[in-house]
């Protein structure tokens, strides 16, 4: 089949990758000449393992192309995905003027029929504003070009996407009961018909069903990690081990083991903005989603929680006092830095007047990116990037560790142990056992964990 994938950013590029993949002919546009010439050069601008051989392979073979051309994308696709960002605006809405500009654009070339596909996170009713704008596009051109509006979310995970979506475990589809409705989800069974042969995992229903369940899905999902959180926090007063407390609930098959884990706050472009987002819709119905305001309220807090805790340990006062920061993305896989932990934190140790050396496994150069906004040129100057896990070691009074990186998981007690003034250890991701570590002669630190560094 042929496909247009309008953006090529972290949705858009997995999608039209895997979709070539497949076999199809794919055609993906965006308006940012250096992204096109990145790819087209063999780059890619994310990091997401196994992406990069799979946009390679399929380049070379001739079914994925990128380009600047407009005119060109609208006439090769007879389906049109529109995986272009719908970031916050100032008011935690979905700003959807990329969108909106994707749909137009697609009224201004079409000259036949078009299935438009909404892949982009969007607010249920953007389906209406998408077939709105195509109309007015084709009545000002006096075309009578025949299209319609399919919801397609996606659900995949950040560190996980290529992954997820050749293997998904489930496929969304939202379409309208018009013939054209009706024939956008024959070709819609045709694209998805190789992900359906084991079993049937589309899920059909109407646009705004669609749409909302996206929304729904990540909204759970926050609410599971606060939840944790906050029970972790709690956890930490009373001498409860939430690890203990997290394989004994998740046991039920009615809570399941996923998404249980506490830690140093969710992050990430998915969950906060869309939370605010489906917060937003609520209260432009007059309904005040009072579970979701709370996930987020606790979610913001739970990112000062390491901070706290050093603080608590080494003083209000850090002036002199140097930290190892392990982990700066927002989780692991990846380089996405935005609403990161590691932001908070660092922040926080920098305002308290500390010193910290920083490292990543893939996110140090989106980092220097990220807090050189984050920060004045003063305060980046307490900033050390280091080369290695190791490197940040030196001299500091603890390590923390914010990202749950594999490298992390199992590294040389005896060198940290030997680097550190302290042998401190802040676990932000509760990677090891607390027991452990005191066997080896550290003071721990997890989240919710207190109970048997007490003993």
């Amino acid at each position: 089949m042929k496909i247009t994938i309008i953006g090529t950013g972290y949705v858009g590029l997995v999608t039209g990758a895997c979709l070539a993949e497949l076999g199809n002919d794919v055609f993906c546009l965006d308006v940012d000449q250096r992204k096109i010439d990145l790819l087209n050069n063999g780059g890619i601008p994310i990091h997401e393992p196994g992406l990069e051989e799979v946009v390679a392979r399929n380049r070379a073979a001739g079914r994925l192309r990128f380009s600047t051309d407009v005119a060109a994308s609208v006439e090769h696709g007879e389906v049109q995905f529109i995986a272009v960002g719908t970031p916050p605006d100032e008011d935690g809405s979905a700003d959807l003027q990329y969108v909106l500009a994707a749909a137009r654009n697609i009224g201004r070339y079409m000259t036949g029929f078009k299935v438009v596909v909404d892949k982009s996170t969007v607010p249920v009713g953007t389906g209406d504003r998408v077939r709105i704008a195509l109309q007015e596009q084709l009545q000002a051109r006096g075309v009578d070009a025949g299209f319609t509006v399919v919801s397609n979310p996606e659900f995949l995970k950040e560190g996980a996407a290529v992954e997820d979506f050749m293997r998904p475990d489930r496929i969304v589809i939202g379409h309208d009961s018009t013939p054209e409705g009706l024939q956008a989800a024959a070709l819609m069974k045709r694209l998805y018909a190789p992900f359906n042969r084991n079993h049937e995992r589309t899920f059909w229903m109407d646009v705004r069903s669609a749409e909302f369940t996206k929304y729904a899905a990540n909204a759970m999902l926050a609410t599971r990690i606060s939840f944790m959180n906050e029970l972790a926090n709690l956890a930490d007063n009373v001498g409860v081990d939430i690890e203990a407390v997290r394989r004994g609930i998740g046991s039920d098959p009615r809570i399941g083991h996923s998404f249980l884990y506490a830690g140093a706050g969710y992050g990430g472009s998915c969950f906060p903005k869309d939370v605010q987002a489906l917060e937003r819709t609520a209260r432009q119905y007059e309904q005040d989603l009072h579970i979701l305001r709370a996930v987020e309220t606790v979610n913001d807090k739970q990112k000062l929680v390491l901070g706290r805790k050093l603080l608590s340990r080494f003083g209000a006062y850090l002036g002199g006092k140097h930290f190892a920061i392990w982990g700066l993305a927002f989780k692991p896989n990846t380089d996405d830095m935005r609403e990161a932990p590691a932001r908070v934190l660092i922040r926080q140790l920098l305002d308290a007047g500390a010193t910290v050396a920083v490292y990543d496994p893939v996110a140090m150069d989106e980092a220097r990116r990220v807090l050189a906004l984050d920060l004045s040129a003063a305060e980046l100057a307490r900033v050390r990037f280091a080369s290695s896990p190791m490197d940040t070691l030196d001299g500091a009074e603890a390590l923390v560790i914010v990202t749950e990186w594999k490298a992390f998981r199992s590294p040389d007690f005896g060198q940290i142990k030997a680097a550190l003034k302290h042998a401190v250890v802040f676990d932000g991701r509760n990677l090891f056992e607390p027991d452990v570590m005191a066997e080896l002669g550290f003071e721990y630190h997890g989240i919710g964990r207190s109970v048997l560094t007490r003993n």
